[in-house]
């Protein structure tokens, strides 16, 4: 499957740099390199920036939060900045305890050493199975062999580094004026399964030259992530390492923003376009799927309550393997929306999949069935649905089920 370039539609404060990446704002570096974590596949990577950059995250609301996710909390949470995340993959350091944690430091500290900065300025992160330990001599021997650049080369290693059962790389880029500089971010995010956050199995890292406070990062992203990387599923199943990470170093040397600021809303653009970049190429990326598919729901009694709503229709398995097997049975749409603890007039909903109204103030419409399969078998598909109740509106994003996905995920470990 191809990565989707203009799957966001943004206005025209925003510019998508098609061939950006995590090293495209100014004063970052990246590098990935093979460790022997895996075969023959890159696995370990990080990014650098020149200074220490202001940070924020979010992670996995899973009760088992992996290793990895503590350490990085307690850096932030001291220094309120970062300059290195360094990342790897095969394994999550998770549900091993004692030893995962210290491991974890341990990890850190040679980044740390490696770069000739505090320990505080690193974040870690791991990717991969669950409940096996690192192998601490490979992860040093890793480390050490990173040469850090900021060409597209050394951004595409990172990102190869930190992907698992992925089948492509996923990135995006985008650059907008905020008080008359031009302010760059990019991002790079990895996920194919175990992908129903709110956060799930999934990384995400964000670079940005931004003058912007930590605090007023973190408030940034707690607004966006609900209606991007919150809204997309693949299987239904929340891991234990996610995390989205944010570095802003200040290197655009723009006054510094706040909320107050005239040109705060082209940032909090700037930072949707690219969470919602990337949530849709891994929702596009699922296991073993062959399809995106976008739901939005409006006439809602609210927001919150349309996302809800186009969530679990885009969840549904039922949906999924119908989507897979380009059946338009909307009887199923209909029984995703019944589910949910939501206001709903059984009397007065439409929905149509592409331009094809299926259902008009809930009574069925006459339909060409071979127009919706032609429509089907395309690679991406949109589900409209409108319940008249209210003003709200929601979109979400997940993928088709297909019997790939079985085979993927009943040989993971072997």
């Amino acid at each position: 499957m191809q990565v989707i370039n203009n799957i966001h539609q943004h206005s025209s404060h925003i510019e998508e740099i098609k061939q950006g990446s995590i090293v495209t704002p100014i004063g970052f570096r990246a590098a990935g390199v093979h460790a022997g974590l895996r075969y023959n596949k890159k696995d370990i990577g990080a990014i650098v920036s020149e200074v220490p950059a202001n940070c924020a995250a979010v992670y996995t609301t899973s009760h088992f939060q992996a290793a990895p996710l503590k350490v990085t909390q307690e850096s932030i949470a001291k220094e309120k900045q970062i300059q290195a995340v360094v990342v790897n993959s095969a394994c999550a350091n998770a549900c091993t305890g004692e030893q995962g944690l210290n491991d974890a430091y341990q990890m850190r500290k040679i980044m740390a050493n490696h770069l000739h900065i505090k320990e505080e300025y690193v974040a870690v992160s791991s990717t991969g199975v669950i409940g096996e330990y690192l192998q601490m001599d490979k992860i040093e021997k890793g480390i050490n062999q990173f040469i850090f650049d900021s060409t597209l080369e050394h951004a595409e290693a990172f990102q190869e580094a930190i992907l698992t059962t992925d089948t492509v790389m996923k990135k995006c880029c985008y650059s907008a004026s905020i008080a008359g500089v031009t302010v760059t971010m990019g991002g790079t995010a990895k996920g194919s399964g175990m992908i129903h956050p709110n956060m799930a199995t999934m990384l995400g890292f964000i670079t940005t030259d931004v003058n912007i406070s930590s605090e007023i990062l973190q408030d940034s992203l707690s607004k966006v992530i609900p209606t991007t990387f919150n809204q997309i599923t693949v299987d239904g199943d929340t891991s234990t390492n996610d995390t989205v990470l944010v570095m802003a170093n200040g290197m655009a040397k723009n006054e510094a923003l706040t909320e107050e600021h005239p040109d705060y809303p082209i940032f909090l653009e700037l930072l949707s376009a690219t969470c919602e970049s990337l949530a849709k190429q891994i929702a596009k990326d699922g296991e073993g799927a062959t399809k995106l598919i976008e739901v939005k729901v409006s006439g809602s009694k609210d927001d919150e309550e349309a996302r809800a709503i186009a969530k679990q229709i885009v969840g549904s398995n039922l949906v999924k393997t119908a989507i897979y097997g380009s059946d338009a049975n909307w009887g199923r749409i209909i029984t995703a929306i019944g589910q949910t603890n939501t206001a709903v007039n059984p009397a007065s909903v439409d929905i149509a999949i592409g331009n094809i109204v299926m259902l008009k103030e809930s009574e069925p419409q006459s339909f060409s069935e071979q127009v919706a399969i032609n429509y089907l078998n395309q690679d991406f598909i949109q589900i409209f649905v409108d319940l008249h109740n209210g003003k709200g509106e929601g979109k979400a994003w997940g993928c088709d089920l297909s019997y790939d996905y079985v085979k993927i995920n009943a040989s993971y470990r072997t």
